[in-house]
């Protein structure tokens, strides 16, 4: 039977940490068994319970102090990384190998490992030999996406992730419980956002002509193509959470192998969802 996969990626300080803590515990509450590894080699402290914790293997602070090496923070953990996609054996023996594993990897917050490294492809590539079906969550910080130009900016960094993987992907902006009334409703236009309105209302703000073509074009390709959309991520919204574990569980086809246990009410699919009528709800509220 196959294993399920969860590789939470984002910038640093997106909420990938908190969003397996929230995860973890919103999975025990539906009494289902998810586990967490970490693979940033330099965490400092999570506050969730680990399957596997790569600083057992390598630790950025080991390899900076090294002075053979003479690397940097980033430097530093692009050599672990780097390091570990040659170790891959220490991450079998720590997964061992039981049926219908559900497992969050919280890794680095660097996106070269994510657009022009190889490692992060060998990881996905490995766990699907291991029988695991993989799917990328990108996060993005709502706080920083409340703004056209830095909004396109998020949704190029998850395009690349999501062509280098090659791999299902959900994006999610977090941290939405600590935005303000007024800014959960501005916010609403970057959910599904209509590209070409956007570059409409900020036509004005780009002075050179090369670059407002530019910035058409991006735009252009993310609507024609619907490729990037978010789902907002509340920790402190039951619902909320549920609706984007629906996706990441529909792009991966969570349960379609489980043996049968006992009826449970029907829910909705995700894609009947009506996201207005929720977002309302939690600006109301």
């Amino acid at each position: 039977m196959p294993r399920y996969a969860q590789l939470v990626m984002g910038p640093a300080g997106s909420g990938k940490s908190t969003y397996c803590s929230t995860m973890l515990q919103h999975s025990e509450g539906l009494n289902r068994s998810v586990q967490v590894v970490n693979l940033d080699p330099a965490a400092e402290h999570f506050d969730y319970p680990v399957m596997a914790d790569i600083r057992e293997l390598i630790q950025v602070d080991d390899v900076m102090e090294d002075a053979s090496l003479r690397f940097g923070p980033n430097g530093g953990l692009v050599f672990c990384m780097e390091y570990f996609a040659n170790n891959f054996d220490w991450l079998e023996e720590s997964l061992g190998h039981v049926e219908d594993d559900y497992i969050l990897f919280d890794c680095p917050g660097q996106i070269e490992l994510y657009t022009h490294l190889p490692v992060m492809r060998q990881l996905v590539e490995q766990l699907q030999q291991w029988e695991f079906r993989v799917c990328g969550v990108f996060l993005v910080d709502s706080q920083f996406m409340v703004e056209s130009f830095k909004f396109i900016s998020g949704v190029m960094a998850a395009l690349s992730a999501m062509v280098s993987l090659e791999i299902p992907q959900v994006n999610i902006m977090t941290k939405m419980d600590l935005l303000s009334p007024k800014a959960k409703k501005e916010i609403e236009k970057y959910l599904d956002p209509d590209m070409y309105t956007m570059m409409e209302d900020n036509s004005d703000t780009i002075r050179s002509k090369k670059f407002k073509k530019l910035t058409q074009a991006i735009c252009g390709l993310i609507d024609d193509y619907s490729m990037v959309r978010f789902l907002p991520f509340d920790r402190s919204d039951e619902e909320g959470i549920n609706i984007v574990l629906q996706h990441i569980d529909f792009s991966i086809q969570y349960g379609e192998d489980l043996e049968f246990k006992e009826p449970k009410e029907t829910e909705e699919e995700p894609s009947n969802v009506n996201y207005d009528e929720f977002f309302q709800g939690q600006v109301d509220s």
